[in-house]
Formats: structure tokens, C-alpha cells, sequence
């Protein structure tokens, strides 16, 4: 039993709405509300997660994997890559949200369940989130963010429940390391995923791999960026992400930083 004023008041929030549905990706803070909202609703609970190019596969099998251990129903939306999107203009977050969180709200409907719920914290109001005026518009229920939890509050809470996401690094969706204005391509996607799975099997965490056509751009945690400056893995990293279709590999020496293509 977590003793915290926060998390009491979080159990709480979530017991009054009677049931709900999680739109569920597996990280940091999805993974700690589906957490809180078993432990305050117990089956009344069903976890929603979208599974679509843009999104990675190991991101998907570790949603399942936290779902099984949780007991939690787990439903799937496939998502194509949508008309509106696919030249990825500035506002393509926007037009995400609402077309996904309008395709969960549909799901949740058929389980007979009363509200929605996402992930967004306290913190992600500091940022450029223009999918959230799609939440709001949507009537999506916040519980983080209305009970004023913090990313830091959440690794707190979540390593004390045990989850095994609370060192998790931040991950967005692979929509996010294209430059705005470009056609998503499947092929571009999936050289960015095998990219980055590529270079987390070397122990580089919170990695970013930006795609500007032929050239990748990786972006590293800082205190990683001097790990790369050796024979031993300057060029196996060159090859290998040369051999999923990439002409030029580059380190950005300003290190990884959140939305740097926005």
C-alpha cells in the first residue's frame, strides 16, 4: 500500500468515475494510471492500445506483457497511416489525437465503459503538446494532470508499486523523428525503428533517430554522446544503419533533446 496524499487522492478520482478505459502505449505514465486505476476499480477496467506503423512493435509487445501481469482486459485499434496526416503538417498531433482518441472512445462504448483516460501529466503542459485542445475537445479524462502529478511524482510512485516501467525513458512515436511537412513513408518508419532498436541493443537509452530522407540523425542522453567515439562502435553503427537504407549517419553533438524538429 503506497502512502502518498497524491496518489490517495488519484485512487480516489479514478473510483468516482465507475469505470474506464485506458488508452494504453506501456510507458512511464500509462503503465502507473492503468496501475492506479486496477487498484481503484479492480475489473471495471479495460486497457486500449493502438497498434499502427508509426508505433513500434516492441513498444506494442511490452503493452501486452504489462497488461498480462496486471490481469487487465487489453483491447487493439489498428491504425493506417491517416489521410489527414500523411504529409505531416504542424498539426499533425492534433489530427492524431483526435482521429485515435475518436476511434478508443468508439471501443470503450462497446465495453460499456463510461469515461476515457490518457496519460498526461503536469509536466506536459511545459511543452508543445497540440494533442491535447484534441483531448479536451474529446471530453478525455486527465487524471494525472488533473491531480497535478509530476513525470518525477510518477517514477516515484511507480518504483514503489513495483512497475517494472519507472526508469522507462520517454518515448514518443516515430511520427515524431520525421521534419514536419514530409510524406510519411512506410519504408521511412520502419528504417527509423529498426534504427533505434539497433542502437538500444547497444545500451543507448532515450535514443532518437531523426530522419531527414538518406540521412539519420541520432540524438543521445549527453552523458552517452562520448561512448560513441570509438573504432568499436563508430563503424558497426555507420553499417548497420546504412544497411537498413540510410546514406549518411551523423551524431548530433547538442545531444537528445525533446521536439527538436518542432
Amino acid at each position: 500500500m503506497v502512502e502518498n496524499i497524491k496518489y490517495k487522492y488519484l485512487l480516489e478520482y479514478i473510483k468516482r468515475l465507475g469505470s474506464v478505459a485506458v488508452a494504453f502505449s506501456g510507458g512511464v505514465d500509462s503503465t502507473f494510471l492503468l496501475r492506479a486505476a486496477k487498484e481503484a476499480l479492480g475489473d471495471k477496467v479495460v486497457a486500449i492500445t493502438i497498434v499502427s506503423p508509426y508505433i513500434p512493435k516492441w513498444e506494442v509487445e511490452e503493452a501486452i506483457e504489462i497488461t498480462k501481469n496486471m490481469n487487465i482486459m487489453h483491447k487493439f485499434i489498428e491504425v493506417p497511416i491517416l489521410e489527414e496526416i500523411r504529409t505531416n503538417p504542424k498539426e499533425r498531433c492534433y489530427l492524431c489525437k483526435k482521429n485515435i482518441f475518436s476511434m478508443i472512445i468508439e471501443e470503450a462504448r462497446e465495453q460499456n465503459i463510461n469515461f476515457v483516460l490518457d496519460g498526461t501529466n503536469a509536466d506536459d503542459t511545459k511543452d508543445y503538446r497540440p494533442g491535447i485542445r484534441a483531448l479536451k475537445e474529446l471530453n478525455i479524462k486527465s487524471p494525472l494532470l488533473e491531480n497535478n502529478l509530476t513525470k518525477e511524482d510518477i517514477r516515484i510512485l511507480s518504483k514503489e508499486l513495483g512497475l517494472q516501467t519507472w526508469d522507462k525513458p520517454a518515448y514518443a512515436c516515430l511520427l515524431s523523428r520525421i521534419p514536419y511537412d514530409e510524406e510519411i513513408k512506410i519504408e521511412e518508419l520502419n528504417k527509423i525503428e529498426r534504427s533505434e532498436k539497433y542502437l538500444m541493443s547497444l545500451g543507448f537509452k532515450g535514443v532518437r533517430v531523426r530522419s531527414h530522407r538518406d540521412l539519420a540523425r541520432i540524438e543521445l542522453q549527453k552523458k552517452d554522446i562520448m561512448k560513441v567515439f570509438n573504432d568499436k562502435l563508430m563503424e558497426p553503427i555507420s553499417k548497420e544503419l546504412k544497411s537498413f537504407g540510410y546514406k549518411y549517419v551523423t551524431l548530433d553533438l547538442e545531444g537528445y533533446k525533446m521536439g527538436s524538429l518542432n
